[in-house]
């Protein structure tokens, strides 16, 4: 129960990513056959609009007549909009949905037969079914309160008979009782139904079956969250690549191996900040994003790599090749363009790499403006940084060049420690001193 409430709560509060979905609908060719459908759809409001004023039982009088031709209008604004303008922002979507619900409303209150009014309502539906797939369960909450308020005021007007002429369904509370019934049933339980269900399969789309953690596509619709506000600080990728992880499927078999990414992922998530995202973006490939606040990132890369050297309960040590990069905006209005996310996460992959040809369970951070740093002389490596900035457009090559020239530093640094080593001698008492001359 603790675990339905939980997830209930995670549904509400959730905000659907308007420009995602769009976004989304629009790279897989569904955009042009949905613009088409939700013209169309106004369309036919605007002949419904226009046969009812034909009708003894639909519109009549001024007010009615105004009121219907304003709907006429709305119907052919909204025909117009999606037919030759590009799809609307995610407020003034809101706004059409709203304009519509009124809309139809006004159209079944001024309807002279009162049955035909109550029935009209379940147009409401319709762009009910529009929320459902584009905004959250707040804004369909809403749509859904105003429908049953809809329903309950006709449902009113039909058991009185008023406004009206025609006599279908006066006096009888049943008939009234049912139509808002049939309302509740299909606005109250099968739109969030629906939606709540379309949910859960867009976040198991998003989700890594394994290890529970986001894939690489759910790192790509959660990038935005850390790029829409550039005043929050600098934004941090570290990827994290499991060494010789081969030899771990290849000597305990593909279950133990399993066990190591499961136990990885749970390790990453109470390693990694609060606000961080952690995601599986390949096999044994992990990345953690977030935004470097009152931590630095040496803080935040050696934490994740000692995290995962030191789980215990497995077979055989595990150890991490990490590579780390920080983004500052600098005052860059156009910071969270879609480019700089996939360079952030092209660097720290990068530096992974570096940090594999050091030799493994090593730290390389790339940040702009970075200072060389030299790694300890035992144990694990100390955070490397390589100068580069996180927007500049290196070659493989380049990058490939850097990280031989670094690993030919440390093959001299550890020459020149070796030369040192083999100047102390050890006295009778075990103590050591440095030759003289030295």
């Amino acid at each position: 129960m603790t675990d339905g409430r939980a997830m209930f709560r995670t549904w509400w509060q959730d905000r659907v990513d308007y420009p995602w979905l769009i976004e989304t609908l629009e790279s897989n060719s569904g955009l042009v056959w949905l613009r088409a459908t939700i013209a169309a759809a106004g369309t036919v409001m605007l002949l419904i609009t226009m046969v009812s004023t034909l009708s003894p039982a639909g519109q009549t009088g001024v007010v009615g007549l105004t009121q219907a031709w304003l709907t006429a209008a709305l119907a052919a604004a909204w025909t117009m909009r999606w037919w030759l303008l590009p799809w609307p922002r995610e407020f003034e979507s809101i706004v059409w949905v709203a304009a519509a619900d009124i809309a139809v409303t006004a159209n079944n209150v001024m309807v002279q037969d009162r049955l035909l009014g109550a029935l009209g309502v379940g147009l409401l539906v319709v762009t009910g079914s529009y929320v459902t797939i584009f905004h959250g369960p707040r804004v369909l909450a809403a749509h859904v309160a105003w429908s049953l308020l809809s329903s309950v005021l006709l449902a009113i007007l039909l058991v009185i008979g008023k406004p009206g002429h025609a006599a279908h369904g006066t006096g009888d509370i049943a008939l009234g009782i049912v139509v808002v019934l049939i309302m509740l049933l299909v606005t109250a339980f099968v739109l969030p139904t629906v939606q709540f269900f379309h949910w859960l399969l867009h976040l198991n789309a998003l989700s890594d079956p394994l290890t529970g953690l986001l894939n690489r596509r759910g790192l790509d619709r959660h990038l935005e969250q850390f790029f829409g506000s550039g005043g929050r600080g600098g934004v941090y990728a570290v990827t994290l690549d499991l060494d010789r992880f081969k030899t771990v499927n290849d000597t305990f078999g593909h279950s133990v191996g399993d066990q190591v990414l499961v136990r990885t992922a749970d390790c990453l998530r109470a390693a990694a900040p609060p606000e961080a995202r952690v995601a599986r973006t390949g096999g044994e490939e992990f990345v953690v994003v977030g935004w470097l606040r009152e931590v630095t990132i040496d803080a935040v890369a050696e934490r994740l790599r000692a995290a995962i050297e030191t789980m215990s309960d497995l077979p055989t040590t595990v150890t991490a090749s990490v590579g780390a990069v920080v983004f500052t905006p600098f005052g860059n209005k156009k910071w969270h363009a879609r480019s700089t996310h996939q360079s952030l996460l092209a660097r720290s992959d990068s530096a992974m790499y570096c940090a594999k040809q050091l030799g493994g369970n090593a730290v390389v951070i790339d940040v702009p403006g970075g200072t060389t740093l030299a790694p300890a002389m035992s144990g694990a490596q100390r955070p490397i940084r390589t100068e580069s900035s996180c927007g500049a457009d290196e070659s493989w090559q380049r990058r490939l060049e850097l990280a031989h020239r670094r690993i030919r530093e440390l093959a001299e640094e550890n020459a020149r420690l070796h030369h040192r080593l083999a100047l102390v001698t050890e006295e009778p008492n075990g103590r050591s001193r440095l030759r003289r001359g030295t």
